[in-house]
């Protein structure tokens, strides 16, 4: 079994500089990483060094045309198809990623609301 990968402090200081502002909008760690949500569902976070968005299909079909961008897969063989993982030569450049950031927000911004587990 592969170690799962923690965000590292430049991933992180990348997601928190692209985090909208917004009353729905929270930060909150996630398997040792760092993840945005708003109204519960999570729309971009970092995995390791990679930084990933949740997109509707005909955005994940855009972005995926871009040299090293690839659906989100955490483990082997286990894909979460709304995702994208955005290039990494994007990492040096935000202003590339946030318009993704906005459709993502966007986007999920319309699912239904989650409700918190119970602990």
């Amino acid at each position: 079994m592969d170690k799962m990968p923690h965000s590292t402090k430049q991933s992180e200081a990348l997601l928190r500089s692209l985090l909208p502002s917004g009353k729905d909008v929270t930060l909150r760690p996630m398997f040792g990483n760092l993840s945005a949500f708003v109204s519960g569902n999570m729309f971009m976070g970092v995995f390791g060094d990679d930084f990933m968005i949740r997109l509707p299909e005909s955005d994940r079909i855009e972005l995926l045309k871009f040299e090293g961008a690839a659906i989100f897969e955490p483990m082997k063989g286990r894909q979460m198809k709304e995702y994208v993982v955005v290039p990494r030569s994007w990492r040096s450049e935000p202003a590339k990623i946030r318009p993704w950031v906005t459709r993502s927000l966007d986007w999920s911004s319309k699912l239904p609301a989650k409700k918190p587990k119970k602990r």
